[in-house]
Formats: C-alpha cells, sequence, structure tokens
C-alpha cells in the first residue's frame, strides 16, 4: 500500500443542535480512488469539507502529508486548496462571468500565475479534457457535460495531489456522467492524484479503489475486490 496523504481522524462537527459528523475518520493513500458514500444528510459532504480545510471540525485532527490542518492559519489553508487540492462540485460552480478558458486559468491566477502562462497551462489542459473548442464561451452557452469537463480541466490545471469531487455527475444523464466520472479517474491514474468521490451513485463508485460508508454521521471502511 502507497503512503498515506491525507487522513481525518475522529471527526466531530456540529451545526447548531445537528450533528453532521460523530467520531467519523478516513484515510486516503497517495494515488488512490476513495468513494464516500451514504444516504442524504449521513455527513458525506461535511466530512469532504473538513478534509478539504473549507470546515474545522469541532473535534478530531485532518492531517495532509503529516502536517495538521488546525495548525495552518487561514491564508496557508487557501493556499493549500489552491495548489495541492482540486475540487469538481455538483453543478460545476464555474463563475459565470468568465469565458471557459478563464475559468480553467483562475486557480493558476488566484495563486499569482501571470495571466498568458496561466492560460497557456489552461489550454493545454482543455485541450487534454478534449474541450478546447469551448475555450471562448461562458459557462451559460455550454450543456451541463461541457461545463463538468471544464470544471474537470479547472480541478487538474495546477497539478493537485488530491482532487475533492462532491456529486461531480448528480446533475448530469448517465451518458455523461460516464464521460466525466472516465475522464476524471483515467486523468488522475495519469497524473497520480487522489480522488475522495462523494457520490450516491453505485455506478461511479464502481470506479474507486475502496469505499467508505457515512451513515449517521459515523464511517464504516469497505474493501473493493476488483
Amino acid at each position: 500500500m502507497s503512503e498515506v496523504l491525507l487522513s481525518g481522524t475522529d471527526l466531530i462537527k456540529s451545526f447548531g443542535p445537528s450533528d453532521a459528523l460523530c467520531g467519523a475518520s478516513m484515510l486516503v493513500h497517495e494515488n488512490e480512488i476513495v468513494a464516500v458514500l451514504g444516504p442524504s444528510g449521513s455527513g458525506k459532504s461535511t466530512l469532504l469539507h473538513c478534509l478539504a480545510g473549507i470546515v474545522m471540525p469541532d473535534n478530531g485532527a485532518v492531517t495532509f502529508q503529516g502536517r495538521d490542518l488546525a495548525g495552518m492559519t487561514d491564508k496557508e489553508r487557501s493556499a493549500l486548496r489552491r495548489t495541492d487540492f482540486g475540487f469538481v462540485f455538483q453543478f460545476g460552480q464555474l463563475v459565470p462571468e468568465l469565458s471557459c478558458l478563464e475559468n480553467v486559468a483562475l486557480p493558476l491566477r488566484l495563486g499569482g500565475a501571470r495571466r498568458k502562462v496561466a492560460e497557456a497551462k489552461a489550454r493545454e489542459w482543455m485541450e487534454r479534457i478534449e474541450v478546447a473548442p469551448l475555450a471562448d464561451k461562458r459557462p451559460g452557452e455550454v450543456s451541463g457535460g461541457q461545463s463538468q469537463r471544464v470544471a474537470v480541466a479547472r480541478a487538474l490545471v495546477t497539478g493537485p495531489k488530491v482532487i475533492f469531487a462532491d456529486e461531480p455527475t448528480g446533475a448530469l444523464d448517465s451518458f455523461n456522467g460516464e464521460q466525466v466520472i472516465r475522464l476524471l479517474v483515467d486523468t488522475a491514474r495519469d497524473t497520480g492524484a487522489s480522488i475522495v468521490l462523494v457520490t450516491h451513485e453505485a455506478r461511479v463508485a464502481a470506479y474507486s479503489d475502496r469505499e467508505v460508508v457515512v451513515r449517521d454521521g459515523k464511517t464504516r471502511q469497505v474493501a473493493l475486490a476488483h
């Protein structure tokens, strides 16, 4: 087994009177795809947000490459999300005022890259993901499947070590969903990235190396035989 890249241990998180996580734990190894499954309201997305440093747990620890995220400043965690982490959400969350090319280049621009350099790198990824013809279009001018492919290019453009995908196929029909998840998984395998894949779809989870089931804020590990 490869080295542990990311870990969450005994995570507890509440939102007001509601307990979202009740001692959840999860490991992600290098170049591993882990599917996180469970019913609506089970805590899947909260677990992803804690592992990505988007929200901080009330108790427990999240470490990335051996470093505790709680020991980082907000600025350091933001930098981590721009460089070492990539994100694909259910509805893409592309910036509607920007072209698809500008959306893909955005993480690089936020990291301080010059526009020409960032957009050249973005074009490379759009070619690789086969969405280069969409470069000058706005998100509102492309289909849902195309939008998600652009979002995948944006997630990969910084060369992240972990990609967090929260229901990436949830808003797509089965054909486009299959294309997007296959593209995401194949590209992650090629680049050596790990994926934390939140889904409620068995066909999507089947692309993972291992499953973690979340129920009532607690986790259960499931080994897969491929």
